[in-house]
């Protein structure tokens, strides 16, 4: 398939904008001026204003002198960069590969696209009907190459589609200006009498090389796709991702579910092929007024099951606000993971998170209380308690060391162990009884010591003598003695802390 692309210009990108930020200036003579070496210069003009012969680059005084009903604003640049961000982030919706073309342009990588919306023609005309609608002046152009899309857009007939492969005739008529030269470049071959690109075309290439440089040369190919030119997207495209547009607006949530039913269906096709399960998933819903709405899921373990992915989804539909229509759905799995083939009809009967059902019960959850209130634990290779478990986010990882087993350890363990008052008889007696949160135990029966020690290579520090104490209400609570007793001075003798609760 060859590559397509559209450039997008909007030659009157910042008099368009401020007249849809200020919908009072349309039909005015306007301009926006900016401050350079002591003087007002026009950086731009409105439509109007140019009818009656104002220029950018003009002083303002001489402006004003021309047409003295000009109304003269400050040019904000960033704010004219904003906006063709925004134009750029409203054209994903046609394709996942936008990038900018500054300062006043755009150009989308619409290879494989067009058939979405019935045709290339079909295609540009909806792009340069809604742009237009929207209140911009546009002109754009389809080819192989985005050297000749921009020619064309530029000075070319606007709406242009370049058949594929015709990019060497197609370029003949046009200016040396179609190329992006240099002015000094472009100056030089006027007074050679250089017109068009035909009158140069022919030239061998050393000879243009020695005449003109390197840019020439490097720019004439790019626009003939002897070289390839790149292009920087504002963002990403995901490699797994399938798109819906819409002939009507859709407006319900029945509409959004057949959307959706069909999006699973292609993509969970092609992970399944290709052997791959998603772990994320995003929905993103294009509507009619320049919005976006999106739901995400996330899975415990990597699926491609389509009824699965969908009752998860199918928990945030609700949440989608369509507004006056979504015209178009983009299903994105941006993680994804390698899965062994499994039947859709027969789930493995395995126990524990090899079991399906159960990975599903927790994508539910957490589909409906949140990522945060699953938490996967596995015993880690530390002496100290709160150093012995780490949180895992993957349910396939296997754990590096066995559960310790023989030594009884609370249900709950605080994250870090607190002080408490402690009432004990010496050196190494169990308390009798101990102050926590303002309230008083007494001790019923106890088990201990037990000695942890840090390991030397992590951190140094005083070992710690671990006790079982159980209150007089049967309460039962593990606590340690920071250190060995000193009698030589009543500061030194050792903290204790509480670390755990039994059941």
């Amino acid at each position: 398939m060859p590559a397509r692309f559209i450039s997008i210009w909007f030659p009157n990108l910042a008099t368009d904008h401020q007249i849809r930020v200020r919908p009072e200036l349309y039909g005015l003579e306007f301009a926006l001026s900016v401050p350079e070496r002591g003087r007002m210069l026009v950086r731009a003009v409105s439509a109007e204003a140019g009818a009656l012969g104002i220029e950018t680059g003009m002083v303002v005084a001489d402006a004003r002198a021309i047409l003295p009903s000009l109304i003269v604003l400050d040019h904000e640049t960033e704010v004219t960069r904003l906006a063709l961000q925004a134009l750029a982030e409203w054209c994903l919706r046609y394709t996942p590969t936008v990038a900018l073309h500054a300062p006043d342009g755009l150009v989308l990588d619409v290879t494989g696209c067009a058939y979405l919306w019935g045709g290339e023609h079909a295609y540009m005309h909806d792009l340069t009907a809604r742009l237009t609608q929207a209140g911009y002046t546009v002109r754009t152009a389809m080819a192989d190459t985005v050297g000749l899309a921009w020619a064309h857009a530029h000075f070319g007939r606007p709406g242009a589609i370049v058949p594929s492969g015709e990019q060497h005739n197609a370029l003949l008529k046009l200016p040396p200006a179609a190329l992006r030269l240099a002015p000094e470049t472009l100056e030089k071959m006027q007074k050679l009498g250089f017109y068009h690109i035909n009158n140069f075309i022919g030239i061998p290439p050393r000879m243009l090389r020695r005449r003109f440089g390197d840019d020439m040369l490097d720019k004439l190919n790019k626009a003939l796709g002897y070289s390839q030119e790149f292009i920087e997207p504002i963002r990403q495209a995901v490699p797994y991702q399938e798109r819906l547009p819409c002939l009507e607006p859709i407006v319900t949530a029945t509409g959004i579910e057949i959307a959706l039913q069909k999006l699973l269906e292609t993509l969970c096709g092609r992970l399944m092929k290709e052997g791959k399960g998603l772990r994320k998933s995003i929905l993103s819903c294009f509507r009619v007024d320049g919005k976006m709405q999106q739901i995400d899921i996330v899975t415990n373990r990597a699926s491609h099951h389509v009824k699965h992915l969908f009752r998860l989804f199918e928990l945030k539909i609700k949440t989608i606000a369509p507004g006056f229509g979504i015209e178009l759905f983009l299903l994105e799995a941006p993680e994804v993971e390698d899965m062994t083939a499994t039947q859709e009809t027969m789930w493995d009967t395995a126990g524990g998170f090899e079991n399906a059902a159960i990975t599903e019960l927790l994508d539910a959850v957490a589909g409906r209380a949140g990522t945060e209130t699953i938490q996967r634990y596995l015993p880690d290779e530390h002496h100290w308690p709160e150093r012995s478990v780490k949180v895992v986010a993957s349910l396939r990882q296997k754990p590096e060391t066995s559960w310790r087993t023989d030594r009884q350890r609370p249900v709950f363990l605080l994250p870090k162990p607190e002080i408490i008052e402690v009432t004990a008889p010496v050196p190494d007696y169990p308390p009798t009884g101990f102050r926590y949160k303002g309230k008083v135990h007494y001790i019923k029966k106890s088990e201990g010591p037990e000695r942890i020690e840090q390991e030397w290579w992590l951190q140094q520090g005083l070992h710690r003598d671990y006790y079982t104490l159980e209150n007089q209400e049967g309460q039962r609570y593990w606590v340690f003695r920071l250190g060995p007793y000193s009698e030589e001075k009543e500061e030194d003798l050792p903290k204790w802390f509480i670390h755990g609760f039994f059941a």
